[in-house]
């Protein structure tokens, strides 16, 4: 397996990009699926969604719409144990289907807090994908 090294950190390679990019096509396959004939709201979880979201997107085929909030939990490499929102979602989402797109949940504190601010919005349904 190769690495990476990022600023002072070193990472494995576990998942090979032709298997990334797989099951982002599934995953887009699955929401042309169940959204077919609606218009979804995408919303992407800044910053490490981007890149996924991106490649989501290309292979999207239902009409959508996408927006970008952003949380932070972390100074530097470590937990506060606080979510606090950074960018908030600007767009009306009353009545819409919205399709969260994160990428890693490790301890699933933002994810309760959005999921939270979103119900708070009435949307007609929230549904998540994790790439």
């Amino acid at each position: 397996m190769s690495t990476i090294k990022i600023h002072d950190k070193e990472f494995v390679k576990s998942i090979p990009s032709e298997e990334i990019a797989a099951r982002v096509k599934q995953v887009a396959e699955k929401i042309n699926r169940d959204y077919a004939g609606k218009r979804p709201l995408l919303l992407g979880v800044l910053n490490g969604c981007f890149m996924f979201v991106s490649d989501l997107m290309k292979n999207i085929e239902v009409e959508c719409e996408i927006s970008f909030v952003k949380f932070s939990s972390y100074q530097g490499s470590e937990t506060t144990g606080t979510v606090n929102q950074v960018m908030g979602l600007m767009e009306s989402i009353e009545g819409r289907d919205v399709i969260i797109v994160e990428d890693i949940i490790d301890s699933g504190r933002t994810l309760d807090k959005l999921m939270e601010l979103l119900q708070t919005r009435n949307p007609k349904s929230l549904a998540v994908k994790i790439i």
